[in-house]
């Protein structure tokens, strides 16, 4: 597989704090797609410092719709889909040229930072994240969103970096949406349809403490030091407000 054959997509949305850190790491891409949904602060004076950045505004209403339509601008055969706070890491523009352009995608695994430091573990899920365009389709998953590929995944060895500098009250505000879309999705029938990791999460009682134990000890947060203590606290928070979420609906009988 060719550099060339790549157009990396961004979702965006008042993401100065990460975007010109995303796009240094894309200096080869000669087309680089982003869909914005109408950023007031610096995000977009970012983005024109890079003459290979294409910039296509809609209105958000989900983000796979975001990302369906961005994949219909995209004009080479491969997909690079990153979010606005994923970093590429230095071995991916080597890895490329090993690539087996026939299968149809690969997944990768991701390193979580904190403020620009790597932690040791993350509950963070790998992704597809490079793919056949013509191969591929997004659906909603909860407060997100998953690409559907038809074939064959292989995996990347080189790793993505996780590392969102927006600030902690973006965070906080987010979360409690992304608590209201999740309990919803949660307690939608049939519960059958739901993986372990889901229902466990709805096991409200159960799921904070066992967040909180599992990421600072068994994922060894606890050696990270302070960046390791912000993101137990992130999680173990995300998941109290899931749970409160989960327990408010039952207790209003929606």
């Amino acid at each position: 597989m060719d550099l060339s054959q790549i157009t990396p997509l961004i979702i965006t949305y008042n993401e100065e704090a990460n975007i010109g850190r995303v796009l240094a790491k894309l200096t080869w891409a000669k087309d680089i797609v982003i869909i914005d949904s109408g950023s007031t602060d610096k995000t977009l004076e970012l983005v024109a410092g890079h003459p290979q950045a294409r910039v296509l505004t809609r209105k958000f209403d989900s983000f796979a719709s975001q990302c369906n339509f961005g994949l219909t601008q995209i004009r080479t055969p491969w997909v690079l889909s990153l979010d606005a706070d994923y970093l590429v890491g230095d071995g991916f523009e080597a890895e490329v040229d090993q690539l087996d352009e026939n299968v149809s995608g690969y997944r990768a695994n991701f390193c979580y930072c904190i403020y620009g430091k790597a932690l040791r573990g993350t509950l963070y899920p790998p992704r597809v994240v490079l793919y056949q365009t013509a191969r591929a389709s997004y659906e909603p998953d909860g407060h997100g969103h998953r690409v559907k590929v038809s074939g064959e995944l292989h995996w990347l060895s080189s790793i993505i970096y996780h590392d969102d500098r927006k600030p902690l009250q973006r965070w906080l505000g987010s979360q409690l949406v992304y608590a209201e879309q999740e309990a919803e999705h949660l307690l939608r029938p049939p519960a059958s349809g739901l993986n372990f990791a889901d229902r466990l999460r709805l096991r409200i009682f159960v799921a904070p403490p066992l967040v909180f134990l599992y990421t600072l000890l068994w994922k060894g947060l606890l050696l990270d030091g302070f960046a390791g203590w912000h993101y137990v606290f992130q999680r173990t928070l995300a998941e109290l407000m899931l749970s409160l979420k989960i327990l408010d609906r039952k207790l209003r009988g929606s």
